[in-house]
């Protein structure tokens, strides 16, 4: 019988996770990996309500639950790899970062190597193609999180199990009632894994302060107001100018000067693109193209976590890529991660960060 370790978040869907792979027969030892610091006093990450759901997932079906400290190593990676980011003007995706680096970087060098395979409650899926293992999407579109794994590699995703991965959400959640598991009520989390209900620009500014700066209509050059500080901005932003009579977008950032260029308009032409490179693009199983032709591969793709997939063609050009999408894009922020899928958006390839 296959060795399994599940990654328990206190929440519906890895709860549901352990009650399925106890109804298929295994017995998996379950890990809470704790990432929030606790003794800072701005994370307000508490994993206390998290662990007691899981511990009483664990106890439910007779099982295990470790907790696995790795608060430390995120602080080191993720979190100062996001303040470096924002700090250049980037819109990182730290939830990606965490995946790659902690759920299965750091948890797998401590605890994943001793099992078969890690169970998690991502709605994903994997798929075994002549003897190697790719990352497949989900079955349920708006819950898919192929884009937050898509840094994983080839070794990481060979070992995990994705048993939701041909689930809807509400079919969780109608098992989690049936099953009356400690989570089956509780809501979904939002926002970024480590800040809990910390304000985002709250912590940015504890690390990179303020810095008046001015806001600049981009077609005219008009001064409109003062911003605190680019690394509070991103591209394609809309909530949180400070603008009367907009809707008012972000639609360019000089980091040098530190100013903000904004275009006002529903339907506004400074808003869109239709292509990006991408730098240092990871493969996450292999590159399925031999060759690139002229007229480039086609693909779907997504700049942003949305159900929705957009489709387009990839080009090499030399150690970079080139997305050129068949739709204009909305506010394409380099830092993001273009994430890669094949043609029927089945498959996801792989990712790279978006450039200036």
């Amino acid at each position: 019988m296959k060795n399994i370790a599940t990654l328990l978040s206190g929440g519906v869907d890895s709860s549901v996770v352990v009650h399925l792979l106890c109804e298929q027969g295994f017995k998996p030892d379950l890990f809470y990996i704790k990432i929030g610091m606790d003794d800072k006093e701005y994370m307000g990450c508490s994993a206390e309500e998290d662990i007691e759901l899981a511990q009483a997932t664990a106890r439910k079906y007779g099982l295990t639950l470790d907790v696995i400290d790795l608060q430390q190593e995120y602080w080191d990676s993720v979190v100062k790899y996001t303040i470096e980011k924002v700090s250049k003007g980037y819109t990182p995706n730290p939830d990606v970062m965490c995946n790659k680096l902690i759920k299965f970087g750091c948890f797998e060098e401590k605890v994943g190597y001793q099992y078969d395979f890690t169970a998690t409650g991502h709605y994903a899926s994997t798929h075994c193609i002549d003897d190697q293992t790719w990352l497949g999407t989900a079955k349920d579109p708006l819950k898919d999180q192929t884009d937050f794994l898509a840094q994983i590699d080839k070794l990481q995703v060979s070992k995990l199990m994705f048993p939701l991965g041909n689930l809807m959400k509400h079919e969780v959640r109608d098992i989690a009632l049936n099953a009356k598991l400690p989570s089956a009520k509780r809501k979904d989390s939002q926002g970024i894994c480590f800040l809990g209900k910390i304000n985002y620009n709250d912590f940015v500014k504890r690390f990179l302060g303020e810095k008046e700066g001015p806001i600049i209509e981009l077609e005219t050059g008009k001064i409109l107001g003062k911003h605190k500080g680019f690394w509070f901005h991103t591209i394609g932003q809309r909530k949180g100018i400070g603008l009367a009579g907009g809707p008012w977008y972000v639609v360019k950032k000089d980091i040098q000067e530190n100013t903000i260029y904004v275009s006002r308009g529903f339907d506004v032409e400074t808003q869109y693109g239709d292509h990006f490179t991408m730098n240092d693009f990871h493969f996450i199983t292999a590159n399925p193209w031999k060759e690139f032709p002229k007229e480039g591969v086609e693909i779907k793709f997504k700049i942003r976590h949305t159900p929705e997939y957009s489709p387009g063609y990839l080009f090499q050009k030399g150690t970079q890529y080139l997305l050129r999408s068949k739709e204009n894009l909305q506010g394409i922020a380099p830092g993001q991660f273009g994430v890669i899928y094949d043609k029927d958006a089945k498959i996801c390839i792989g990712s790279g960060e978006i450039s200036f």
